[in-house]
């Protein structure tokens, strides 16, 4: 499939995204990565719209068929973002700017948009996708200068051929690479996807299969899940598949939810540049689902996620989860063995210390995985491999309906310190999918039977037999109490030099 961390050098739109961003970097109303990628989200959104429309339109007519626009005609992008003249150049007699460009889009353009919301037939279709995107994002730009520039870029890119949809998602995933790097709270929208696509290729899902993501955030596993299903390994040339294939990938393979405005938007932009025309992604708290109203039709084949970590969730929230806990992650996982069918399999990543808590909630949960599911692997990731990110993860590799016998442990070691600089790759994974597909053991791998876990407490900690134990941290007190007396030693000695001069 596309690898995009080890080549974003695409030539075609890359100096124009770099100039995008520099427009919305002297942009008052822009002031993160976070708003850059919002921006130009809804810009690209309403672009690739128009071009979708006017692709189905010139079919139609080839066809002889009527065809009937989704967008009306004032709102089309052709006709206020970039209207044409007869030799088909931009008409800047006609085009909107300044004050009267954001008076149309600010009190015409988005209510319009938000208004689809209240028409659309269901939740599934186009319509009702473009409603929640345009009731969620607002326009930033406070000049309609700087915004009728923005729009002349962005009407630059094309989103006709398989090549030009290939090059824009790869530069799409490095802004939201860049967002997630950006610190704050954009790191919790981005999963490496050096790790997504390793588990991935472990949990190897397949066309017919129905894939999950229950906290989406910029939808990175449906994104490179289809990847892998349209194009297999390492490869830019999509498989040959029927047309039936095809119809399944677009509308029956795919389905997320997301609770946050922004990544949600994003989410669907990421799905659309990745060829998901109409993506199956509700905005929505997960967690407020009742697990006890599930039904066989509402569950999957395969889940791939990365709850965020550390949140807390309210009384009435919790009542919906058999193990009550505040813990996001641990309501999440709930959420997930409930969701997947028998049979079904899920990579899920969470923080390592779900392993060993010793709160009732955890220790039950651990109990509840290991008897309803085949916990089978355990991947430890380093520090690092989040950035911005204060905990420690692992991902947890399991398959529903067999009680678990034998956990297999793969402790992930780049060699490298993880960091901006230094982020992790799909080099780092490889001798983990390569060994995990026999369970082999090496220095980084081993097995430990169920039986010999602690009945009592379901400690599942990684503890690699194969190494000595890095030496535990000191506790914060000791190290404080060293530092205080250090400093009292320095002025004594300074006393002393200021004695003797």
């Amino acid at each position: 499939m596309p690898t995009f961390d080890k080549d974003l050098r695409t030539p075609m739109f890359e100096q124009t995204f770099k100039n995008i961003d520099d427009v919305l970097w002297k942009e008052a109303g822009c002031a993160t990565e976070l708003d850059y990628t919002e921006q130009t989200s809804w810009l690209l959104f309403l672009k690739y719209l128009d071009d979708l429309e006017q692709r189905r339109a010139m079919n139609a007519t080839l066809s002889g068929k009527a065809f009937d626009f989704i967008i009306a005609t004032p709102y089309q992008w052709s006709s206020w973002a970039a209207p044409r003249d007869r030799d088909g150049n931009l008409d800047h007699d006609s085009a909107l700017t300044g004050d009267d460009l954001l008076d149309f889009v600010n009190r015409d353009l988005f209510p319009y948009l938000q208004g689809f919301r209240e028409r659309a037939t269901g939740p599934d279709t186009i319509e009702y996708k473009i409603g929640e995107i345009f009731s969620e994002v607002r326009n930033k730009f406070q000049s309609g200068y700087s915004l009728r520039y923005a729009l002349e870029l962005v009407d630059s890119l094309q989103f006709r051929s398989q090549a030009e949809k290939h090059e824009l998602s790869h530069l799409y995933e490095a802004k939201i690479k860049n967002m997630g790097n950006a610190g704050r709270n954009g790191g919790e929208y981005y999963t490496p996807r050096p790790l997504i696509r390793a588990m991935i290729r472990v949990i190897d899902p397949r066309i017919g299969e129905r894939l999950y993501d229950g906290a989406a955030g910029s939808a990175g596993f449906l994104c490179e899940a289809h990847d892998y299903l349209r194009y297999g390994i390492n490869s830019d040339e999509p498989r040959r598949l029927t047309t039936e294939q095809l119809d399944a990938l677009q509308n029956r393979t795919f389905f997320g939810k997301e609770k946050k405005s922004l990544p949600y938007v994003i989410g669907i932009m990421n799905m659309i540049l990745h060829g998901i025309e109409a993506p199956n992604l509700v905005h929505t708290n997960t967690l407020t689902e009742n697990l006890a109203d599930l039904q066989e039709k509402d569950r999957f084949d395969v889940i791939l996620a990365n709850p965020p970590f550390g949140g807390k969730e309210r009384k009435e929230v919790q009542q919906n989860f058999p193990i009550k806990t505040g813990e996001t992650a641990f309501l999440f996982l709930q959420h997930f063995i409930k969701r997947l069918k028998a049979g079904g399999r899920a990579a899920v990543v969470i923080k390592n210390t779900f392993l060993s808590n010793a709160d009732n909630a955890s220790r039950a949960l651990r109990q509840e995985l290991l008897e309803s599911c085949n916990l089978h692997t355990v991947l430890d990731c380093p520090g690092g491999t989040f950035l911005g990110a204060g905990v420690k993860t692992v991902v947890l590799f399991f398959e529903k309906g067999v009680p678990t016998r034998d956990i297999w442990y793969y402790q992930l070691d780049p060699g490298r310190s993880l960091g901006k600089t230094s982020p992790l790759n799909d080099d780092d994974l490889a001798e983990f999918v390569e060994l995990q597909a026999t369970f082999a053991d090496s220095d980084n791998s081993w097995k430990v039977s169920v039986d010999d876990l602690d009945r009592d407490t379901f400690d599942l900690s990684v503890k690699n037999p194969n190494k000595a134990e890095a030496a535990p941290l000191r506790d914060p007190e000791v190290i404080i109490n060293e530092i205080e007396t250090l400093d009292r030693e320095a002025e004594e000695i300074l006393e002393g030099i200021r004695g003797m001069l």
